[in-house]
């Protein structure tokens, strides 16, 4: 077996998924329009803002190894060969068709403690007191398999959602466990009391951010209402606007009375933002991107490097009910 070294691990590790399809595979690209791709051997498997994820199951990431890997099929070493040029390797075995029947959802394995998870969000400045809420609320976890961070949605008491990212050092993996169903995503309620407000983000990192700025605000984090959307959308190709599943089973399910867009600042979150306030006629709509950066992790990171607790705008009173 071809062995592979550290030093060519991370050399593999620095291609990304557009660029390698544009040197060795362009016929693989159907643009879509805004920078953004398909491919065409899997139609579900799209490229965008530098990532790629393949919707029909679950699996995302950066980098062309990944992508060889989890896509093609290909072992490691071979996946590293083929990147750096050591010799053409012969096509995977055919994957199956994508036209198949629902997969039934099941949460990963959990690993027998969250340390990896712990230290990855801590590295990203996030609270440690609010994540242990969260692992003990069985919220979020470490996978025993992979140690992805696992961010569990709830169904009431039944687990029915659940997004992966990745801790390994470079690793920008995110992806869906198979079956997981949308309605149900990523949520940090309120205690107790009438959910009157609701913060809305892209992401369980960002909603976890938010939350962070406001403790280190002197506010108590535990009166907002926060939901992940697990991604945002934009109008359809018939310029429609389109309801986030998540949104609009919470909203069905709470008394909301006013909403705050918490989307990022980039041209796909601010046109989910004006998509939303299109939508959301019957409630309060305040938009409230993050300022100067992209999103509200990149401002939390932002506000602890300079040492400063004080949220100011983006870290307000507005999410609490």
């Amino acid at each position: 077996m071809f062995p592979v070294t550290p030093e060519q691990l991370a050399q593999a590790r620095e291609l990304d998924l557009l660029t390698y399809l544009r040197r060795h595979e362009p016929d693989e690209l159907i643009p879509h329009g805004n920078g953004s791709y398909a491919t065409r051997t899997h139609s579900s498997l799209k490229l965008s803002n530098g990532q790629w994820y393949w919707w029909s199951r679950g699996v995302g990431g950066v980098t062309a190894l990944d992508y060889l890997v989890e896509v093609q099929g290909l072992s490691l070493p071979d996946a590293v060969r083929q990147i750096l040029g050591a010799g053409h390797m012969p096509p995977a075995a055919p994957v199956p068709s994508e036209r198949r029947g629902p997969q039934p959802f099941h949460l990963p394995p959990r690993h027998t403690d969250d340390r990896r998870v712990m230290a990855y969000l801590t590295g990203r400045g996030i609270d440690a007191e609010i994540l242990r809420a969260c692992i003990r609320n069985n919220q979020l976890y470490e996978d025993a398999a992979h140690h992805n961070c696992v961010f569990v949605g709830y169904d009431g008491d039944t687990p029915r959602y659940a997004a992966l990212r990745g801790t390994y050092p470079r690793s920008a993996f995110m992806g869906e466990v198979a079956g997981s169903d949308k309605r149900f995503s990523f949520a940090v309620p309120v205690r107790a009391g009438p959910r009157r407000t609701l913060c809305v983000f892209e992401s369980a990192i960002d909603a976890l951010s938010y939350l962070t700025l406001l403790k280190q605000g002197g506010q108590n984090w535990r009166t907002a209402n926060t939901l992940s959307l697990s991604g945002v959308y934009g109008p359809n190709r018939r310029g429609r606007d389109k309801m986030p599943r998540a949104l609009g089973q919470y909203l069905e399910r709470n008394p909301i009375r006013r909403i705050v867009l918490c989307l990022d600042n980039d041209d796909a979150g601010r046109m989910a933002a004006q998509s939303l306030q299109r939508l959301l006629t019957d409630y309060l709509v305040l938009d409230n991107p993050p300022q100067g950066v992209k999103d509200y992790n990149d401002l939390l990171l932002r506000r602890s490097s300079s040492r400063r607790v004080r949220a100011g705008r983006g870290c307000d009173s507005r999410c609490r009910s």
